[in-house]
């Protein structure tokens, strides 16, 4: 009779677990990171290229006149290899423990610096990142919008941006409530394919128009201050074109793993082909439209190439459909987070209503501060180095240091410290000038005009 009652204790106990167990799984099954895992690589090809290859492409030969020839090209570079780095870093991290997988930035960070250090150094970034991009989006969506309307039809109605973010926006009500990553494929894809479109007309048709006649490579601004503060602008907007890496561990959580065909190989395949695409996109725009335009190109190449008329209306259409994929791409882990407190933390029971309510409150939100502050280039250069640089540039080589601990001096540990060198002073330098920005565009600036 004795021995009865410890063994009903152990039952109580395994039933205890067993519960909790499975209604983590349950959790894990209705959240977007976790909840599909059937991905191919070429998904993450496509994921990658659309979080990557932003509206942020189509400032860069502005990014360039702020630079200047010399320091414009060794920086487009110098990011392209760096950020690659990182991304192959983030790769391999995903699942260095054996039978765990890192399926979120945060997670890694937990693993790195400790449970609760971790959440409060990646978190806030990762939000700034996600949430900051989807608003820049709302804007360059309504902006696009607007920019195809007035080129299509000259001669009709001037219509605020206001509208036209809300009608941007629109379309997200609906496409916010696919449940998880693979859901989005298709429109990740259609995306993927118009960054390379509207990146090949942008280059195309300034080849085309040829070289301006009065083309200056000189700095714009006239003063000292203002050539330092355009300089710091420039590398906020190098930043931002440099941003996927807020994803990356999310996207390759949907890939299947076994300890036989883990997931870093697929991965890896679609980030190499991610990257290539990332250069034919960047390089020929930033470089061709500096080169044709000089220091008169605007902040967006596409309102300097006014002609064509057809060319111009198609390459702002593309740009529409692919920042639609880019918000929705960014747009889940936060859907992940908020959904993850809200069922894991305050026990709301996983519903398609919960859902439907907190995704409408979060494109609502977006589209509300878009409006309200719609400073396109000065946003993207604070942004940029606010968030951007450490979680692109830097936050993973601090975290391989912190893990795998590699020998002082030794290649590992100098490639880390150039990159963070080099990231610290990108995220340092770059919200100057891109706050700078916003205050001059803001003497000028009606609310909802």
């Amino acid at each position: 009779m004795g021995t009865q009652a410890p063994n009903d204790q152990n039952n109580y106990v395994s039933q205890d677990v067993d519960e909790k167990l499975k209604r983590q799984k349950e959790i894990d099954d209705w959240l977007p990171i976790t909840s599909s895992r059937n991905a191919k690589w070429w998904y993450s090809a496509f994921h990658n290229v659309t979080a990557m290859v932003g509206a942020g492409v189509l400032s860069l030969p502005h990014a360039m006149a702020e630079l200047g020839w010399g320091p414009g090209v060794a920086i487009l570079v110098l990011s392209w290899i760096i950020t690659l780095y990182t991304l192959w870093q983030m790769v391999e991290m995903h699942e260095m423990v054996p039978g765990r997988r890192f399926d979120r930035y945060h997670e890694l960070g937990q693993y790195a610096f400790g449970e609760k250090l971790g959440l409060y150094i990646v978190v806030p970034q990762q939000l700034v990142v996600e949430v900051g991009v989807n608003i820049v989006y709302m804007v360059t969506g309504g902006k696009s919008l607007k920019k195809f309307h007035e080129t299509v039809c000259s001669s009709c109605h001037q219509i605020k941006l206001t509208f036209f973010i809300m009608i941007f926006a629109s379309v997200h009500f609906v496409l916010s409530h696919l449940p998880n990553f693979n859901s989005i494929a298709g429109v990740s894809l259609a995306a993927a394919v118009m960054s390379l479109s509207y990146s090949t007309i942008a280059w195309a048709a300034s080849l085309h128009k040829g070289v301006r006649e009065d083309v200056s490579y000189a700095y714009k601004a006239s003063t000292t201050a203002g050539k330092v503060f355009g300089f710091f602008d420039a590398l906020g907007s190098v930043a931002f074109a440099y941003a996927g890496h807020n994803v990356v561990l999310e996207i390759q959580a949907t890939i299947p793993s076994t300890p036989e065909k883990p997931s870093k190989g697929p991965m890896w395949r679609g980030v190499v082909v991610a990257y290539i695409v990332v250069a034919l996109c960047y390089f020929p725009v930033a470089l061709i439209g500096y080169w044709m335009f000089g220091n008169e190109v605007d902040d967006d190449i596409l309102i300097t190439l006014q002609k064509p008329g057809w060319l111009i209306a198609m390459a702002n259409m593309f740009v529409v459909v692919h920042v639609i994929g880019s918000y929705q791409i960014y747009a889940m882990p936060v859907f992940d987070m908020i959904e993850t407190v809200l069922v894991k933390k305050l026990h709301f029971r996983p519903s398609i209503t919960l859902r439907f309510v907190t995704r409408n409150i979060y494109v609502a939100f977006t589209m509300f501060v878009g409006i309200t502050f719609p400073f396109f280039g000065g946003l993207l250069g604070f942004f940029g180095g606010f968030a951007f640089a450490p979680t692109t540039y830097f936050l993973p080589c601090i975290m391989w240091l912190a893990i795998y601990k590699p020998r002082k001096y030794s290649l590992s540990w100098c490639a880390n410290w150039i990159c963070i060198f080099f990231g610290v002073l990108l995220m340092v330098l770059s919200p100057i000038g891109g706050l700078r920005t916003i205050i001059l565009q803001a003497k000028t600036y009606k609310f909802y005009s």
